[in-house]
């Protein structure tokens, strides 16, 4: 497995990242709800679904960020726990 560079933060460090990518996370949500609610209603209304379309794939894409971010946020708090 590769360095994550956790190795190298402090306590403090690993908190305010924590912090940052929730804060991220929850941002990155928001905009997928966003954006999928707009292509949906986009589909169901209207006779030309051509944009709609692109909306939805994009917002699909744009979710496989997600797990990543858990992931990410996941390591840093096991990472957390082992150092306190």
């Amino acid at each position: 497995m590769k360095d994550d560079g956790f190795r190298n933060k402090t306590i403090g460090q690993l908190k305010a990242s924590l912090r940052a990518i929730k804060m991220i996370t929850i941002a990155l949500t928001s905009v997928i709800t966003l954006l999928l609610s707009m292509a949906i209603y986009g589909m169901v209304t209207k006779e030309d679904t051509g944009t709609s379309v692109a909306l939805f794939v994009v917002g699909v894409s744009c979710g496989g960020i997600l797990p990543l971010q858990f992931m990410l946020m996941k390591r840093i708090k096991s990472k957390l726990a082992s150092r306190e």
